[in-house]
């Protein structure tokens, strides 16, 4: 039996070689190809412990998630106006079919992905030339990738690629034309501003045109009113003066004179010049002939 073991050893050696050469693994993040002699013979989908046959067979492992491929520069396209764009865009994708995939790209990704990128290109560039700058800027973005994504998968099918969604990430104007529209804006911008303020100036001429009619008006009402008054004051004076001068004719000529007195020797520095027989000094001359007349 002692004897044997090496046999038994060298047996189980190679039992394992020939397991491992024969027995793989298939992840559930990929598909596998089992080829003989060059040519497809089997297509695994599922994950799982699986069989070839040693020396005449081969696998190779395929991805089976959602890649994306993402435009290392903006690409430039023309909008309807013939104005150029810079678009910024990702394409999520995966293998739908994966021996057709191998058949027609040879199972390299850099060759699907060339062909991905052109169709993709290609799609973006027809639906830019149907729209306005405006459009793709901030109009019709969601219907433009919706568009691109259905040819562009109905084009990759052909190769075992499904386009699962195509997004923009960024459209702007080039550098040149972005300098171009700011000036346009900043030369717009002016120009209602001074429309503003031209129409603000006028609204401020009229409003001052209308305050100072108003305060003519004020001014000429208020100047008339006083005048009225004092006119009416003037009269009423003028009466009281008359009625006093009625009663007692002689006193309201005394204490008239009692008043152009006290005005004229205000300031002890006034000089009058004045004849002595004039009417201005009679009750001084006579001070008690006022008295007796206004007794009798």
């Amino acid at each position: 039996m002692i004897r044997h073991l090496p046999f038994i050893g060298s047996a189980f050696m190679a039992a394992l070689v020939v397991a491992s050469m024969t027995l793989f693994t298939v992840d559930q993040r990929q598909y596998a190809i089992i080829f003989q002699l060059g040519e497809v013979k089997e297509v695994i989908k599922e994950p799982g412990l699986a069989f070839k046959w040693p020396l005449i067979q081969n696998v190779r492992l395929f991805e089976k998630r959602i890649m994306t491929m993402d435009s290392p520069e903006p690409e430039r396209f023309l909008t309807a106006e013939k104005k150029p764009v810079l678009v910024d865009s990702y394409v999520k994708w995966r293998i739908h079919d994966v021996k057709q995939y191998y058949i027609s790209v040879g199972g390299d990704e850099m060759v699907a992905k060339t062909r991905l990128a052109q169709t993709v290109n290609s799609g973006l560039r027809e639906e830019f030339g149907k729209r306005t700058v405006h459009d793709v800027v901030s109009g019709t973005r969601d219907k433009i990738m919706t568009d691109v994504q259905k040819k562009a998968d109905a084009d990759m099918r052909a190769i075992g690629v499904e386009i699962v969604d195509v997004r923009l990430k960024r459209v702007d104007l080039p550098p040149e034309v972005s300098e171009s529209v700011y000036r346009r804006m900043e030369t717009e911008r002016k120009r209602v501003a001074n429309e503003l303020r031209s129409e603000g100036a006028a609204e401020a001429e009229k409003i001052r045109a209308d305050a100072d009619r108003q305060r003519e008006v004020i001014v000429a009402e208020a100047y008339r009113d006083a005048q009225k008054i004092k006119g009416e004051g003037d009269a009423k004076a003028a009466a009281l003066y008359g009625q006093a001068f009625g009663q007692n004719a002689e006193f309201y000529s005394f204490w008239r004179s009692l008043e152009a007195y006290r005005a004229s020797f205000k300031n002890k520095s006034d000089i009058m010049v004045i004849e002595p027989n004039s009417d201005f000094f009679k009750y001084m001359k006579n001070p008690g002939k006022g008295n007796t007349k206004g007794g009798n």
